[in-house]
């Protein structure tokens, strides 16, 4: 089987060690072919079948320039969305495919406009927090680290609800996007390595039959441990 996977500015988006995610998902599928595309090189999915898009956290500076690189294939993008192509955005990457980005001063960065919210930064306060959710049956954990939240309705198309710790801002319990397959998420860690029963459920979608875990035991073992330590009521750590 042909899986192809395109990682989008690796030079750069991977703040919080998340090109991990990717590495994790080479290892247990070593026939994935991950295509690495630079910041001034056109994206592979402009001429040439993709089977999943991922993008990690980056600089607020970095943010601006991507939202400038990708604004042009939006209608390509939405395109594939439709379609049913798999996209993971992890850490603030989500933020570009919102409408727009709010500074402290209330200007504003314009968006991909593909879902209908915004984020709103606060570069003075950093926020830090454990979060324990559910998605489609299964536990999902990670950690959170950003200077801003999105705002607006994702009743409709959240990835996943929160148990512990909160949403896509302080007052949600819904937390990402997602439609069809996409999945945005602030959740960092990174995502997939803390959480291996989403990753079986992403090979899933990629096509895999029965999928196999990358030290599997190992892995399984260090998720059920964290998993009964996020749900201890007196653990510190949520916000």
């Amino acid at each position: 089987m042909s899986i192809t996977v395109e990682i989008l500015y690796p030079e750069f988006a991977n703040l919080f060690g998340d090109m991990m995610n990717m590495k994790y998902l080479k290892a247990c599928v070593p026939e994935i072919e991950m295509i690495e595309t630079k910041i001034n090189n056109p994206p592979a999915f402009l001429s040439q079948p993709v089977d999943m898009i991922y993008l990690g956290p980056m600089t607020e500076n970095q943010q601006e320039l991507v939202i400038s690189k990708l604004l042009p294939f939006k209608s390509k993008i939405e395109e594939f969305i439709q379609q049913g192509v798999i996209f993971l955005f992890t850490g603030n990457a989500m933020e570009i495919m919102e409408d727009y980005i709010e500074n402290e001063d209330k200007s504003r960065i314009k968006g991909l406009g593909i879902f209908p919210l915004y984020a709103k930064r606060d570069m003075f306060h950093r926020y830090n927090s454990m979060i324990l959710g559910e998605f489609e049956g299964m536990k999902l954990i990670g950690f959170k680290a950003q200077f801003s939240h999105s705002y607006g309705d994702n009743t409709k198309e959240f990835f996943y609800h929160v148990t512990r710790g909160c949403g896509i801002e302080p007052h949600s319990k819904l937390e990402g996007l997602r439609r069809n397959n996409f999945f945005g998420t602030y959740t960092v860690g990174p995502f997939l390595l803390l959480n291996p029963l989403f990753v079986k459920y992403l090979l899933q979608l990629l096509g895999v039959e029965n999928p196999h875990l990358a030290f599997e035991e190992t892995i399984m073992e260090a998720y059920q441990k964290r998993l009964t330590e996020f749900e201890k009521e007196q653990i510190k750590g949520f916000a």
